[in-house]
C-alpha cells in the first residue's frame, strides 16, 4: 500500500470517527452538547485535526444527516419489502418512518430540524437526501390518485408523518394513539 493510500484511508477513518462520535454524543445528550472541543476530547485528536475535516458543527450535522438519509432510505425500503398490496405497503412505510424518527432522534433532527448546510428539494440536493425521498415516492406514487402529482402527494404524506413524529416526540400528541394516526393517514390520504 502506498503512503498516499494509507493517508487517505486514515483520513477517511478519522472522518467516520468524528461523525460517529458526534452522532453518539447527540443521541446521548442532545445536539447542544456537540462542540468541537468535546468531540476533539472524545476522539483524542486536536481541534485543528477536527477542523481539517469539517469547518464546524454545521458541517458535522450535515454529515450525520447524509448518513441518516442513507439509513432512512434502507429502513423504509426494508419496511415495505414484505408488505402485500398498496395499502399494506403504505402503512408499513408510515410505521417504518415513525419508528426511525423515534429510535434515531438526533439523526432525525440533523435531517429535518437543524441546519447542516445541505440543499433540499433542489437540483444540487445530495444523492442520499434524494434517495430518501425516492424511497417514499416509490411506495406513495402508486397511491396518489388520478390527476395528483406523485411528488407533491409524497411531500404532503411525508409532511404529515413529520408532523406526527415531531409532535409525538415533543409530548404534544399522546403516543398511545400512534396506530390510529397511521391508519387514519393511510385511509384518508391514499387512493386504494
Amino acid at each position: 500500500m502506498s503512503v498516499q493510500a494509507r493517508k487517505q484511508r486514515e483520513r477517511a477513518d478519522r472522518e467516520r470517527l468524528i461523525v460517529a462520535t458526534a452522532r453518539e454524543l447527540a443521541e446521548q445528550q442532545g445536539w447542544d452538547a456537540v462542540t468541537t472541543r468535546r468531540l476533539a476530547e472524545r476522539i483524542e485528536y486536536s481541534q485543528p485535526v477536527l477542523y481539517s475535516h469539517f469547518r464546524g458543527k454545521r458541517e458535522i450535522i450535515g454529515a450525520v444527516a447524509l448518513q441518516g438519509a442513507t439509513e432512512m432510505a434502507a429502513t423504509l425500503r426494508a419496511a415495505t419489502a414484505g408488505a402485500d398490496g398498496p395499502r399494506a405497503r403504505v402503512a408499513a412505510l408510515a410505521r417504518g418512518y415513525l419508528d426511525f424518527a423515534e429510535c434515531n432522534p438526533a439523526v432525525y433532527d440533523a435531517l429535518f430540524q437543524l441546519d447542516g448546510g445541505l440543499a433540499y428539494a433542489r437540483e444540487d440536493t445530495p444523492a442520499p437526501l434524494k434517495d430518501a425521498f425516492a424511497a417514499l415516492l416509490e411506495c406513495l406514487g402508486e397511491v396518489a390518485g388520478d390527476g395528483v402529482h406523485p411528488g407533491v402527494f409524497t411531500e404532503v404524506f411525508w409532511a404529515s408523518l413529520h408532523g406526527i413524529a415531531t409532535l409525538t416526540r415533543a409530548g404534544r400528541l399522546p403516543p398511545e394513539y400512534m396506530e390510529q394516526r397511521v391508519e387514519l393517514l393511510v385511509d384518508r390520504l391514499t387512493v386504494l
